[in-house]
């Protein structure tokens, strides 16, 4: 296997190659080395993974930990400024994305019937309401207007305030700290306020649901036995934060590159019946939870490398889904492409639990946004469009929209 790229510090992330492909540098590195060694910005050395074959494997191999308390973090001599961290952070009760089996599977057994197929079906009807609502109230303005502010943030906050059980009332509160918190450069003081400000609203809700519960899942999980009330606040903090960033991102995002592909959001338009495949394609093409993170439990190979125990290993979602060897010409929006093998929804134990939703949610979305506003177009150009490069969720910040007629 070739070795030719110099080992990269810090992960690439500038959308040199445009605002919906993987970044040169990273597209470079598959093609060379789909498991590549990296430093981090601490200066340690790990790795990236950015094949797809080797991203599959790797997810569904329990050996590499979702566990953020394995974390390495230290510095090196020639790192002075970086600070040297003796203890690893505990891990966070609730927030089970970032636990192993059987602490992951111990609290993710709980949600399981909260979020079937057959529920989330069942809820189609109302979340269509909730998007046809919303177009209503974007129908109502007028032109240019934010798509992100008045359509793609209101739509799963909606939803997922609904199934919580978390007062709408409050989204500017929840809103504001989770776009705080998922900023990438942060400080980690800053990062933490706003955690503190999340968590502190959401236990107080926790407490109110043991006390009066409704008919919502916090409060169904607030009637089971076992669960402490730290442990509730976190599987909140983690269900409200996937369950409207995500999505939110998606629709934002996706809007984007149907109108930079006029021709296939058309074809959508005349024919509802493309847009399941069409959203699975847009999720593979667009991949917002890009970089995630594994560590080696032990030492493992993986595509002809050895990664030895207590390594970080990145991994690309975004890459590994525009992989050549798994999807051709992957640099292209297809909405006719059999995307299904995506991993934007991951894969093994940690397969996004909410992924049904999701799905309901943006081909409500897409399809009532492409029927209500055919002439819908950006207001400016699209290297205007400013990116959010600096989030750990990718999307746009805005999205100026206008169109004619009513």
């Amino acid at each position: 296997m070739s070795q030719a790229l110099p080992i990269p510090h810090g992960l690439p992330t500038d959308r040199d190659a445009g605002p919906f492909n993987p970044p040169a540098a990273v597209t470079r590195l598959r093609a060379d080395r789909p498991v590549s060694p990296i430093v981090f910005p601490d200066g340690h050395q790990g790795w990236i993974v950015t094949g797809y074959e080797a991203l599959r494997a790797l997810m569904a191999d329990t050996r590499f930990s979702s566990r953020t308390d394995l974390a390495v973090m230290h510095t090196l001599e020639d790192l002075p400024d970086m600070p040297v961290i003796e203890e690893p952070s505990p891990q966070i009760p609730g927030v089970f994305i970032a636990m192993d089996p059987p602490d992951h599977t111990r609290l993710r057994r709980r949600l399981t019937g909260a979020f079937t197929v057959r529920r989330m079906r069942q809820l189609e009807d109302h979340i269509v309401e909730v998007v046809e609502r919303q177009l209503d109230h974007l129908a109502s303005l007028t032109p240019p207007v934010d798509l992100v502010a008045e359509f793609a943030l209101p739509v799963p906050s909606l939803v997922i305030c609904e199934l919580l059980g978390v007062p709408y009332a409050d989204r500017s509160t929840f809103q504001v700290n989770s776009a705080k918190f998922l900023i990438r450069d942060q400080p980690i003081e800053q990062k933490m306020v706003a955690y503190s400000a999340l968590t502190t609203f959401l236990a107080e809700l926790v407490v109110s649901k043991r006390a009066d519960p409704g008919d919502d899942i916090l409060s169904d999980l607030a009637r089971q036995d076992g669960l402490s009330i730290e442990e509730l606040t976190g599987i909140a903090f983690l269900l409200l934060l996937a369950g409207h960033e995500t999505t939110a991102n998606m629709l934002g995002l996706g809007t984007f590159a149907l109108l930079e592909n006029p021709e296939q959001a058309a074809e959508l338009r005349e024919t509802p019946d493309l847009m399941p495949d069409a959203v699975e394609e847009l999720m593979r093409y667009l991949s917002v939870v890009d970089i995630l993170y594994r560590y080696a439990t032990e030492d493992i190979e993986l595509a002809g490398e050895t990664i030895t125990e207590g390594s970080t290993v990145a991994i690309s979602t975004l890459a590994a889904n525009h992989d050549p060897y798994r999807f051709d010409n992957p640099d292209t929006l297809d909405i006719h492409r059999t995307a299904r093998g995506h991993l934007s929804f991951g894969h093994g134990v940690h397969q996004c639990l909410g992924q049904q939703l999701a799905r309901i949610e943006m081909r409500a979305g897409f399809q009532g946004l492409l029927r209500r506003f055919p002439t819908l177009a950006l207001a400016i150009p699209a290297a205007e469009v400013k990116l959010r490069t600096d989030m750990n969720i990718y999307g746009v910040h805005e999205l100026p929209v206008t169109w004619t007629g009513r």
